[in-house]
């Protein structure tokens, strides 16, 4: 090893420990002053948006002994239909634990320590972000849960592409008109 590689070497892990320095070491110690409950109403004045790294953490070292430390925690600003999601691609790969941004950014903070602790019900705000819809001309309009409709949060017609289609082409046959969209939706601003 060259003198410059043994100095970049130590460059870079100074670089390394400084990064690890930026996410704060948010260790609450339970107090008098202090609720006892993660979930308790009182810590939405005391730290009412949370830094998802720091928590995560928290709760790593709280309930899972450190056995989360190589796991991922980001915002997605793109996921509207569930708070949250965990992907893993195996054998020594990335685990990552996506929360939805559109979801929990405004919700109480409850609402994103229980997602993050993989505890969560958001179907009312899901079918809120569901403002594309297509309804079927065909037989299955009138056939009970969904009555021909398809609600999404994104703007993609009803295809081949997905997985349901064969069966609905078999049994219906129908063809789909949008029906609903966001207001202003398509408009340039």
């Amino acid at each position: 090893m060259t003198e410059s590689d043994y100095e970049l070497a130590l460059s870079l892990q100074r670089q390394y420990d400084n990064a690890a320095e930026i996410v704060p070491n948010v260790n609450i110690q339970p107090s008098s002053s202090t609720p006892d409950s993660i979930v308790d109403p009182r810590w939405e004045l005391i730290d009412p948006n949370p830094n998802i790294h720091a928590l995560f953490q928290q709760f790593n070292k709280l309930y899972f002994w450190r056995a989360l430390d190589m796991v991922e925690v980001r915002w997605s600003a793109r996921m509207t239909l569930c708070a949250g999601i965990c992907s893993y691609q195996g054998r020594g790969g990335l685990c990552s634990i996506g929360l939805s941004q559109p979801l929990l950014k405004l919700r109480p903070r409850k609402d994103l320590i229980e997602t993050l602790l993989i505890y969560h019900s958001f179907h009312d705000e899901v079918d809120e972000l569901r403002q594309h819809w297509w309804r079927c001309r065909g037989a299955c309009q009138r056939r009970p849960p969904y009555f021909g409709f398809v609600k999404r949060s994104m703007n993609r017609a009803p295809s081949k592409n997905d997985t349901w289609w064969a069966e609905h082409q078999r049994t219906c046959g129908g063809s789909y008109d949008k029906v609903k969209e966001p207001e202003n939706y398509g408009k340039k601003k």
